[in-house]
């Protein structure tokens, strides 16, 4: 049984359905919450430093789409596990490009293609699109990894870390703690200070930048999740 429903989880039809239905929903909650900017003027005060890296804690992502504003292209970091071919299908139903690849820059890296999407990472920053990616190591919640630092230093492009929350929402009980936004409340999307990585970034400034970075998304997130009168109850919050 478990064999069929996973090859039945592959097939393109359902993955095509899947991840229409993830647009679609998700547009609903962006279209019945009153969505606050935070700072209000974020667009203005990013726009001289863009093309930027967007930053943000995995299970806190699925809103991310609606960050991007029509004359402001974007990208986004999306796996090629399955459920990756889902969030891929919505994002770009939603006018969010694509990369496909890892974050991951350990052990798995070539074989979960990051290789190749650290580079069309880089080239999509050439090209002046923003890029989002979650900050994460893999499968361990709220612990940023050195991969989005390694990607500021050679892009030298800085990284924003963002934070969005919304008042009614369903915590999954997973690895990442995701969080399913829900209609009819009230939301905010949150910037915080821009990160930037000299090129000639050593690994003891890199590792001091990448706590960095962990302790400003924590940050902002706790301040995202207050704002709209909700607890984080994340990992490591």
């Amino acid at each position: 049984m478990k064999s069929s429903l996973r090859k039945l989880s592959r097939a393109g039809w359902v993955q095509q359905t899947a991840g229409f239905l993830a647009a679609e929903f998700l547009r609903l909650v962006w279209l019945t919450n009153r969505f606050t900017m935070e700072p209000i003027d974020v667009y203005e005060r990013l726009e001289p430093d863009m093309p930027v890296i967007v930053a943000f804690w995995h299970g806190q992502h699925f809103m991310m789409p609606f960050l991007k504003r029509k004359k402001y292209p974007a990208k986004v970091l999306v796996s090629r596990h399955r459920d990756g071919e889902i969030n891929a299908i919505a994002a770009e139903r939603l006018n969010v490009g694509t990369v496909r690849g890892s974050g991951d820059h350990g052990a798995a890296f070539h074989r979960k293609g990051g290789v190749g999407a650290f580079k069309n990472m880089v080239r999509a920053l050439d090209q002046k699109f923003n890029m989002a990616l979650t900050a994460d190591v893999p499968k361990v919640s709220r612990k940023a990894g050195l991969g989005i630092i390694m990607l500021a230093r050679e892009s030298g492009r800085p990284i924003v870390p963002v934070a969005i929350a919304t008042s009614r929402f369903k915590r999954l009980n997973n690895w990442d703690r995701s969080v399913i936004h829900l209609p009819f409340g009230r939301g905010v999307m949150m910037g915080g200070d821009l990160i930037r990585v000299p090129p000639d970034a050593d690994s003891a400034t890199m590792e001091t930048l990448r706590q960095q970075l962990e302790t400003e998304l924590n940050a902002i997130t706790r301040r995202a999740y207050a704002y709209v009168g909700r607890p984080d109850e994340g990992l490591h919050a």
